[in-house]
């Protein structure tokens, strides 16, 4: 019997009336003999109204207390969805990230699976019930005492939580209803003539998903390709083949070299000066970040021609991490005993992604140029075997992204030529 695991954005279960609409997409995979396991984000924008919320009553909330009240928004989500599939005969039960058996680490707000125990999702296979599961959240007992906290795995937590799910239950596929038909060559509100890709490598998406494409999170791709669980983005309100994302195959890595370009705004960059330059001054600095489950983006290290051994470490976060990183940076060079710390806001990242860079030559010359004629400086340049990311000004980043996009012609389609070779066509 086939299985497979069906995720529901917020967005997808805002009301009641859409509630009543996934429910018949599971319903729909379930009289056609599958077994499905749902996983369920919070209704529309209730994340943000119970930050709002926790804003009223505190300045600085507790993140204990932060992950008791937003894991919340999830249970109604379950419960109703569980509700709606019982209305319609579909026999489900709705399951709270405990009551599933998701363990994480310790780390409120920013926490990261470490394994689900799978016997209570399915108990409920066998006895013909839809698991419908909250995401977004899970369980961690500490070792000392044995004791259990909620913890929710910040942004893209719910994604993870399906695709997580649907490695412990050996699914076949993973399939994350959303907003969009699937995974365009650029962000369709942004690029008028973006195309729906059939499907995209783990290894594209993956540093799309690293460079702003807000279809998949990271680390839900990342654990994708880890597990060997296809994953395949579908539009919840209609009907459509979506995008599969999966391993590269041979057709894949023959065509264009860029398969997407990706924005990412709302960056922030920090620059630490003055350092001694000396081994282990980096683990100083970043060690205490990743402590704080934070990512960081694009480091970069310039030794100072002051005759002092001093260095300048310039790296970037997330806007939203900004403050959070700026006091532990600050705190690690008051440690240190020397350096400055500046930051810079209103930037944002344009990238192309594609495995055929790794073969066609003249891939980063083609994206200057287009940001040259477009009239864009560009801040910073980044690469790696599939993606070339260029740091530009906050307002440059849109007209950046649809230069790039035009330069690599992926508004049209690309089909193979009778010689093996690959054309474009409109």
């Amino acid at each position: 019997m086939t299985t497979v695991v069906q995720k529901f954005g917020g967005s997808s279960v805002a009301d009641a009336a859409r509630i009543k609409h996934c429910a018949t997409r599971v319903a729909d995979a379930v009289r056609a003999g599958k077994r499905v396991a749902v996983v369920v984000s919070a209704m529309g924008d209730t994340t943000d109204d119970l930050i709002e919320l926790a804003a009223q009553v505190s300045q600085a909330p507790d993140r204990r207390e932060m992950d008791q009240l937003l894991a919340t928004g999830e249970q109604v989500s379950i419960a109703l969805l569980a509700m709606a599939l019982q209305a319609m005969g579909v026999p489900a039960v709705s399951l709270t990230g405990v009551q599933c058996g998701i363990r994480t680490e310790g780390v409120h707000s920013r926490a990261r699976i470490t394994g689900i125990d799978n016997r209570r999702a399915v108990h409920e296979f066998e006895r013909l019930r839809v698991p419908v599961v909250a995401g977004f959240q899970g369980v961690h007992a500490a070792a000392d005492t044995g004791f259990v906290e909620t913890m929710t795995l910040g942004r893209g937590g719910s994604d993870t939580t399906a695709v997580a799910l649907a490695a412990a239950l050996g699914a076949d596929e993973c399939e994350i209803y959303t907003d969009v038909d699937g995974v365009y060559t650029a962000d369709p509100r942004v690029v008028e003539d973006a195309r729906l890709l059939d499907r995209i490598s783990y290894e594209e998406m993956m540093e799309a998903a690293s460079q702003g494409a807000r279809v998949m999170h990271l680390r839900a791709v990342e654990l994708g390709r880890k597990s060997g669980v296809p994953i395949r983005v579908l539009h919840a309100m209609r009907h459509g083949p979506g995008t599969l994302i999966c391993e590269a195959s041979d057709s894949m890595e023959t065509q264009q070299a860029v398969t997407t370009v990706a924005l990412k705004a709302d960056i922030g960059r920090l620059t630490i000066a003055g350092l001694p330059n000396r081994p282990g001054i980096q683990r100083d600095i970043f060690e205490r970040i990743g402590a704080a489950g934070i990512s960081v983006d694009d480091i970069i290290q310039n030794d100072a021609d002051d005759g002092a051994g001093t260095c300048t470490i310039v790296f970037t976060v997330d806007q939203t991490d900004l403050a959070e990183v700026r006091q532990i940076v600050e705190a690690a060079v008051a440690s240190i005993g020397q350096g400055t710390v500046h930051e810079d806001l209103g930037l944002s990242k344009v990238s192309a992604v594609g495995v055929g860079m790794q073969s066609q030559p003249g891939v980063a010359a083609r994206m200057f140029k287009a940001l040259a004629d477009a009239g864009i400086r560009i801040a910073n340049i980044t690469t790696s075997e599939i993606k070339i990311s260029c740091l530009v000004d906050e307002a440059d980043g849109k007209s950046g992204l649809r230069a790039v996009h035009a330069a690599f012609n992926l508004g049209q389609a690309v089909v193979p030529s009778r010689s093996g070779a690959v054309s474009s066509s409109v």
